[in-house]
């Protein structure tokens, strides 16, 4: 699906990515942590092509992310601060995005556009917007033209209780279609029930990438930030190593 091959990029003298090579599948909701710096936002942007990297190769399907932007129409990106022109009115929005992408897109999926309620403030203009209202619009946004692909940035920041586990809800559903869903977040208990691997960076390396099930089998722990915190304190306590893949 979306393969990563000694993935590389500077700025300046920070090395934010350090020949990263992983492989993500269909059917996988992965967890992207690592602490501030470690190189999620890079790689996440690599994949969106917003950054160029240095040298190594990103290919979705087999199809080179790097040089043609074709492939990129199959990513969903909700980013975790949201930022729309403000004088639309979020009806004007999804008709805006629905006419860009016309033509490449035959199935519109606006089951959470019911579910989170956002066609009540369809009237609402984009400026007015509450924080929680702007990342109910976000996440509308990136599941509407139902992609292979979902890149998902502090999904729940700013949400109510029922909001965030309606938008679990789907996540859950896309994954059990068979896509693949990145997902990055602080707090780790809103990823529990959703993520099925963790891939943590540490200075642009990959330091370990297990299944969920592996990592709670390994610490005894139930819940998976407990078992994500044994398996950082043990790694940290390894030293430098670069992680492998989840069998």
């Amino acid at each position: 699906m979306l393969h990563a091959t000694d993935l590389t990029k500077h700025f300046g003298h920070l090395r934010a990515l350090d020949a990263l090579t992983v492989r993500l599948q269909r059917g996988q909701c992965v967890a992207l942590i690592g602490p501030n710096g470690a190189g999620k936002t890079t790689f996440i942007k690599c994949v969106l092509g917003l950054v160029r990297p240095d040298a190594g190769t990103l290919t979705l399907d087999g199809e080179n992310l790097l040089d043609s932007p074709e492939p990129r129409r199959r990513i969903g990106y909700m980013p975790q601060i949201s930022r729309f022109p403000d004088h639309l009115r979020v009806g004007q929005l999804f008709d805006l995005m629905r006419d860009i992408r016309r033509g490449t897109h035959a199935r519109s999926d606006d089951e959470l556009i019911r579910t989170l309620q956002v066609d009540r403030f369809a009237r609402q203009t984009a400026g007015t917007l509450s924080g929680g209202s702007r990342q109910k619009l976000s996440a509308c946004l990136a599941f509407l033209f139902d992609p292979d692909v979902l890149v998902l940035d502090e999904p729940t920041a700013s949400l109510d209780p029922l909001s965030v586990e309606i938008l679990k809800e789907k996540i859950r559903a896309e994954r059990d279609r068979g896509k693949l869903i990145l997902v990055t977040s602080h707090i780790l208990s809103d990823l529990d029930e959703i993520a099925t691997d963790v891939l943590y960076l540490l200075e642009g390396r990959m330091r370990f990438y297990r299944s969920s099930g592996q990592l709670k089998a390994a610490s005894g722990e139930t819940r998976l930030g407990r078992a994500v915190a044994q398996q950082i304190r043990a790694d940290a306590a390894a030293g430098p190593a670069n992680g492998g893949p989840a069998p």
